[in-house]
């Protein structure tokens, strides 16, 4: 899968990129990410990419010229590019639109805004998508677009070391997950669960989901009008509310 970077501030990305997962992936070649320097788009000498807002108001603009202009020449086929701006305004990224854009064939191109915003002909003409991580303001799109990155790029066949990993992932089946636990069996009087000692796969499953469910009732039940819970899920969360009665 291939991914391009377009911002002001390339170095924000190579430390994160150089690391775990995302290093393992690239170096496989599963994933390709580019990443660019708006200013090399920019038509002056002085390389400007922002300018004053028309009409007034506090802030900076972020220029059109260059985002056009960056897009078109790294991947001129519209065809061949899904053009992701970043912005509060957004949809909101969650998993289920992470494993729609893991199965993009196209190549994603990430906008990165600074300053006050984006000139909006950016929006009408060049983006294909609105992306937000979250209802706060960051400084600028980089750590939305490494943030969609990787959790994209997480789903990608071959990138985890064990597939399981990103099927047993929060949000993954629609809910919150379970607790985990590793040696020792004991620490600081704190015990693992007898059930996961016991080697009872079946109840090992049962204890999973109803810790997950109990996790979600309590911290995000909204989720649970989302999901088509099994009877099964039914009768473990009637066993939870009946013990917080």
């Amino acid at each position: 899968m291939k991914f391009d970077i377009i911002t002001i501030f390339p170095e924000i990305f190579y430390a994160y990129l150089d690391t775990g997962i995302l290093k393992r992936a690239l170096q496989k070649k599963l994933i390709e990410v580019r990443v660019h320097n708006l200013r090399d788009y920019a038509k002056d000498r002085h390389r400007t990419v922002d300018d004053y807002p028309y009409g007034g108001g506090a802030g900076m603009v972020m220029k059109p010229e260059p985002f056009f202009a960056a897009v078109e020449t790294l991947c001129p086929k519209r065809t061949e590019r899904r053009v992701i701006m970043l912005s509060p305004v957004g949809k909101k990224f969650d998993q289920k639109m992470a494993e729609e854009l893991s199965g993009e064939k196209r190549r994603l191109l990430f906008l990165c805004g600074r300053y006050e915003a984006i000139d909006e002909r950016v929006r009408i003409a060049l983006a294909d998508d609105e992306i937000s991580i979250g209802d706060y303001i960051l400084t600028g799109g980089e750590l939305a677009a490494l943030v969609i990155i990787d959790a994209v790029a997480r789903l990608i066949p071959g990138v985890l070391g064990d597939e399981r990993s990103a099927e047993e992932d929060s949000f993954s089946s629609g809910i919150l997950d379970y607790p985990h636990y590793t040696r020792p069996p004991v620490f600081r009087d704190m015990a693992v669960p007898e059930v996961l000692l016991s080697g009872n796969h079946r109840e090992i499953w049962r204890w999973r989901r109803k810790e997950a469910l109990r996790r979600t009732l309590k911290r995000r039940p909204g989720l649970l009008e989302k999901i088509r819970l099994s009877d099964e899920d039914y009768k473990l969360i009637s066993e939870l509310r009946r013990k917080l009665q």
